[in-house]
């Protein structure tokens, strides 16, 4: 019997998501937790479902113990789309029993449904435990480096 489930996500669940994006981003020394920016990004990705897609992880208890999203981009190289997956996080206690990968294969399913060729995401290079969890799942390093310039003061 499984412990949780794979829906996609809804307004409702807002709350619960900025919770989990706050433990991802106090794992990642790139982003700092800021409930508010959160929630509205994660308003923007359930605004505009033509091309995002917003997953969420539930326990028995219908809590929201993990997320992930994917977002469509036109790839150049691919002569297509390719998509971003983002935000993968599962809450500690839910670590080690696929929910990670449940989220990740739906992603992809979802991303194949839209006519996906290529996914991507960015990994903190010394979260070895992700590291690790994209390499046991097939997932390929690059030559490529990704770069990032803010357009407002932060």
């Amino acid at each position: 019997m499984s412990t949780f489930t794979i829906d996609e996500a809804h307004f409702q669940d807002l709350l619960q998501l900025s919770q989990l994006l706050n433990e991802l981003f106090t794992i990642e020394k790139d982003f700092a937790p800021n409930p508010e920016r959160q929630q509205q990004g994660l308003k923007l990705l359930l605004e505009h479902p033509e091309f995002t897609h917003l997953l969420v992880a539930r326990n028995v208890r219908n809590v929201a113990i993990g997320m992930c999203s994917v977002q469509l981009v036109i790839s150049t190289a691919q002569g297509g789309y390719a998509a971003w997956v983002e935000d993968l996080i599962v809450i500690k206690d839910f670590q080690q029993q696929g929910v990670a990968k449940a989220l990740l294969q739906a992603a992809m399913r979802w991303a194949g449904e839209h006519g996906v060729t290529r996914l991507q995401l960015l990994v903190d290079m010394e979260n070895h435990a992700a590291l690790e969890f994209y390499q046991h799942l097939g997932w390929k390093n690059t030559q490529l480096q990704a770069r990032h310039y803010f357009l407002t003061n932060e």
